[in-house]
């Protein structure tokens, strides 16, 4: 392992502005969803140089959050300058096609060389990419960074705590942050710590990353944040222990879609002044408390029938809200969003007053925009889905009921104060349940996905989102927990883990494998650590 260094010294003597070079590769992969091509990124968000300086300085960015946190808390601190290289993210989705992750590793590398040095990097990052080549590109992108920069040089990143972490990642990083939220709304808040971690570090010693990484797989529905779950216990406890030489612990119950050797939950720990045995001794610890509470992360879904009653009763006179999660069918964790049982079901039954929020179909989103609101029409959902077997084609008589370029700025948990864009987006009354459909694939995640379409969420008894949870944030006005129920349905990003063709996912792991065991011993022993950046003599 590494122990990236410190080059703060030299700044402190000279009393210049910190020069702070800022990238990001932001993705989560699945590895059955259809490729993710440049395409994608281009759509979502590919940005460098000045471009991505005049991004970084708006009030409302198209960033993620914690970039922006990042700058607010890096001008707070006094003068700095950044140095803007490239940042790409994309909707989770399948594998990157390689080389067009090549030529952002490679571009970022001659970014790195052509700006001159730096005092600290971060990196806005997901943690759970792969490519149609390698598993690890996250790991080769940290590396190459490294590499450039030297081992004196503070690289801080921040990540999702559904990143699937590697040794790789860890060895080249100074500093490690991962969110502490599920549904994700403190991603500003881990872009300050980033920030004020790399100050730490510049004054403070070298910091350096401990990984553990555990044979435990918690599905993602298994892996909400919420009073009395035992991931909040576990996040509360490892919080109890930042302090002293301990700047960071992040509990990452990681993305088990990925299906790589990287799967799998990790405790890791950032500490100053090179204290790696301080990082060692309390990762191994937190490891044996996350193994020990690996029997509270199941998932229970509701059946199909049952959630469809409950959208029956729930739009009775005096029904109380109701929202059904299509988890199966979550664009945050690569699904299409675009299967139809759950809204053929409720159809069926006769549910009334449903609103399906968002579907994506960006051939029938054209369609309406092209004839009007008010025009009724025989709406034919996934026409173009081409060879994905969960987007059943389907038509169904419609009305336009409100148009939307799709533009919106998030108020609500994960993207809150970003700008955001679903493409055309149109509202559609299909009889009992109205749907919103867009043309940028996503989930549910902000009421102002709603709002541009002039929806009134009074009006509505029965909500369903294709999202795994962070609706949660965004929607807990709605309907309290308890009003909340994940539906078995078929998709691409279903929680039933042992139904899906594992290849590569190391095994045995738990739950899948019930006797799957881990204990501090399973670790190497303690050995000297040899220094992949030596000095010359």
């Amino acid at each position: 392992m590494s122990d990236p260094g410190n080059g703060g010294a030299a700044v402190a003597a000279r009393g210049a502005p910190l020069r702070v070079g800022i990238c990001g590769f932001f993705i989560e992969c699945n590895r059955w969803s259809p490729v993710t091509t440049r395409a994608d990124f281009s759509r979502s968000l590919d940005i460098a140089g000045p471009a991505l300086g005049a991004e970084l300085a708006r009030e409302q960015p198209r960033l993620l959050p914690d970039s922006a946190g990042f700058v607010a808390a890096m001008n707070a601190a006094g003068p700095w300058d950044p140095a803007p290289l490239r940042m790409a993210a994309a909707q989770p989705g399948g594998p990157v096609d390689h080389a067009y992750f090549e030529e952002l590793a490679s571009d970022i590398e001659a970014r790195l060389r052509a700006t001159g040095p730096l005092d600290a990097v971060f990196i806005s990052s997901h943690g759970a990419a792969l490519t149609t080549l390698i598993d690890d590109p996250d790991g080769e992108l940290f590396a190459r960074i490294r590499a450039v920069v030297g081992p004196a040089v503070p690289i801080v990143a921040v990540f999702d705590l559904h990143t699937n972490v590697s040794q790789r990642m860890a060895d080249a990083l100074s500093a490690f942050v991962a969110y502490r939220t599920n549904p994700h709304n403190d991603l500003r808040e881990r872009g300050e710590e980033a920030a004020r971690h790399l100050h730490v570090l510049m004054t403070h010693g070298p910091g350096v990353v401990e990984l553990v990484k555990l044979p435990l797989v918690p599905p993602a529905t298994a892996q909400l944040v919420a009073p009395g779950s035992p991931y909040a216990e576990l996040i509360t406890l490892g919080q109890t222990r930042v302090g002293g030489p301990i700047l960071n612990v992040s509990l990452c119950g990681g993305f088990a879609l990925a299906d790589c050797d990287k799967c799998g939950f990790s405790v890791v720990v950032t500490a100053r002044d090179g204290d790696r045995s301080a990082a060692r001794a309390l990762a191994r610890e937190l490891a044996g408390a996350v193994w020990a509470s690996r029997t509270r992360f199941v998932s229970r879904l509701t059946p199909l029938e049952d959630a469809v009653h409950a959208a029956v009763v729930a739009g009775r006179p005096g029904g109380a809200p109701l929202i059904l999660a299509d988890v199966a069918d979550n664009p945050g964790g690569g699904g299409g969003g675009n299967t139809v049982t759950l809204l053929l079901a409720l159809l069926s039954a006769g549910a009334q007053d449903v609103l399906l929020g968002v579907f994506t179909d960006p051939a029938l989103a054209q369609e309406a925009h092209t004839l009007g609101v008010g025009a009724t029409f025989d709406a034919r959902f996934n026409r173009d889905a081409g060879d994905d077997v969960f987007a059943r084609p389907l038509t169904l008589p419609a009305r336009v009921l409100a148009l939307s370029d799709g533009q919106f700025v998030g108020r609500r948990g994960m993207v809150q104060g970003s700008l955001q864009a679903m493409g055309p987006s149109a509202l559609l009354d299909l009889g009992g349940v109205r749907m919103a459909v867009i043309s940028v694939r996503q989930q549910l995640l902000d009421p102002a996905q709603l709002d541009v379409l002039g929806v009134d969420l009074a009006t509505v008894r029965t909500l369903v989102v294709k999202s795994r949870g962070h609706f949660r944030a965004a929607f807990d006005t709605f309907a309290p927990p308890d009003r909340i129920l994940e539906v078995d349905c078929p998709g691409l990003t279903t929680p039933n883990l042992a139904t899906l063709p594992w290849t590569r996912l190391p095994r045995p792991v738990y739950p899948l494998d019930e006797a799957a065991a881990w204990t501090p011993s399973s670790i190497n022993p303690i050995l000297p650590l040899a220094d992949p950046f030596p000095q010359p003599d």
